[in-house]
């Protein structure tokens, strides 16, 4: 039986292979300006127990694009703690212009 409260990592315990890259996932949601109102961006950060590099533990991705009409780019940011990649992930949202049809 697993116990009811666990400590940050143990659930890292979970994880029989390297292969599984199991992660805890952390959701955010933050609202840029757009010409048509506010869009809502939701970021998850990846918590991996075996990250790639061991000094990018936190993967934050954006669920929306921005620069859709030139280069589409997905915000996203890694680093050695939640704030790292996470503060990386909002800089990234606002380095290009939304021009996606929902606003609002």
């Amino acid at each position: 039986m697993w116990p009811k409260e666990t400590s940050m990592k143990d659930w890292a315990y979970a994880q029989f292979q390297p292969s599984d890259q199991l992660a805890r996932l952390h959701y955010f949601t933050m609202k840029k300006q757009h010409t048509r109102g506010e869009v809502v961006f939701t970021i998850t950060v990846h918590e991996f127990v075996k990250p790639p590099d061991p000094q990018m533990e936190f993967f934050a991705q954006a669920d929306k694009q921005t620069n859709q009409k030139t280069a589409p780019y997905t915000p996203c940011g890694w680093g050695a703690t939640l704030l790292d990649a996470l503060a990386e992930c909002t800089k990234a949202v606002h380095r290009f212009p939304y021009e996606g049809p929902e606003a609002g």
